[in-house]
């Protein structure tokens, strides 16, 4: 199972606050996979999705909210080869009045293209309302790879409307146009968390939070390691540049004129040529300080200088 699955499996497990809250759940189900059909004077409601969360869910409180009777028809897709469900509400008494209910239509019979207002009165329906509208449309990536939460819907208006029920959460969300839909997407890992958190998925944010933490140590771990691998690198270079001004010294016959200080630091320096001055001043008798032979290999390249 996706993590996406897990947290809309999670979300549609969670209890109303309040006598309202399925039906802002059930507002959001149908407004975001929902198909509203019109022939003549009557109306068909179909909503299809491949999520069994969604078919559970949206069967479950239309009858229970809505009293109203559902046709399921389970398909397959024959080129992706996975299961789908079609959910019909066909045309029946109380069907007008439900879609004016959800916040489909309005008391004319016209279309509602943003959030009704009066279905996410409540600070609870509306965490109902954006817990309908993530089982339904939702995206929460594998928080292994990267942190990122998305909505997908049509209209913009309801996306935007969307967002500020999100950032009334605390959270902030964005709106971006995407093929023909709006994507509305929360990126940062604390603002999902917090979302999930409200939302009532306890479970999917503990997930989270644990592969927040091995980030964490695995961040930590390659920085180390790369300070090291940077420390080790410039050493290296340092230890071959002192190599090289030793051999100048030895090759201009300056050798048998050095001071017996800088004599001590060339054969140190010529017999261990991977060593730190910190590693290579331990093994002189008696052991010298890094700064002591950093000040000898200034001297030196002040002596080549010279000669050039």
């Amino acid at each position: 199972m996706s993590f996406t699955a897990e947290v809309r499996d999670e979300l549609s497990r969670c209890e109303p606050v309040c006598e309202y809250c399925n039906l802002a759940t059930l507002a959001a189900l149908v407004r975001v996979t929902g198909t509203l059909s019109i022939a003549g004077s009557g109306r068909r409601l179909t909503v299809a999705t491949e999520t069994g969360a969604v078919a559970r869910t949206m069967i479950n409180l239309t009858h229970t909210v809505l009293k109203l009777k559902t046709e399921l028809t389970p398909r397959r897709s024959v080129l992706h080869k996975v299961r789908n469900y079609l959910i019909t509400l066909p045309e029946q008494p109380g069907l007008d009045k439900a879609l004016v209910l959800l916040g489909v239509l309005d008391r004319k019979g016209n279309l509602v293209a943003g959030v009704p207002r009066h279905v996410v009165a409540r600070p609870c329906c509306r965490l109902a309302y954006l817990r309908g509208a993530l089982i339904a449309g939702g995206f929460v990536a594998d928080p292994r790879g990267d942190f990122h939460l998305e909505i997908a819907v049509s209209g913009e208006e309801f996306a935007r409307g969307l967002a500020k029920l999100i950032e009334q959460e605390g959270v902030r969300a964005r709106v971006n146009p995407r093929r023909g839909a709006y994507a509305v997407y929360v990126k940062s890992a604390e603002d999902i968390c917090r979302l999930l958190t409200e939302l009532g998925a306890t479970r999917s944010v503990a997930g989270i939070e644990d592969a927040r933490a091995m980030k964490l140590v695995k961040n930590n771990v390659n920085r180390k390691v790369n300070a090291e691998l940077a420390n080790q690198t410039r050493t290296a270079d340092a230890a071959q540049h002192q190599v090289e001004l030793i051999r100048r010294v030895v090759d201009e016959g300056l050798y048998d004129t050095l001071p017996g200080a800088l004599r001590t630091f060339c054969d140190l320096r010529l017999a261990h040529p991977d060593l730190s001055l910190r590693d290579l001043g331990a093994l002189a008798d008696p052991p010298l300080s890094k700064s002591a032979l950093y000040h000898r290999v200034l001297r030196l390249e002040k002596l080549v200088g010279e000669r050039e």
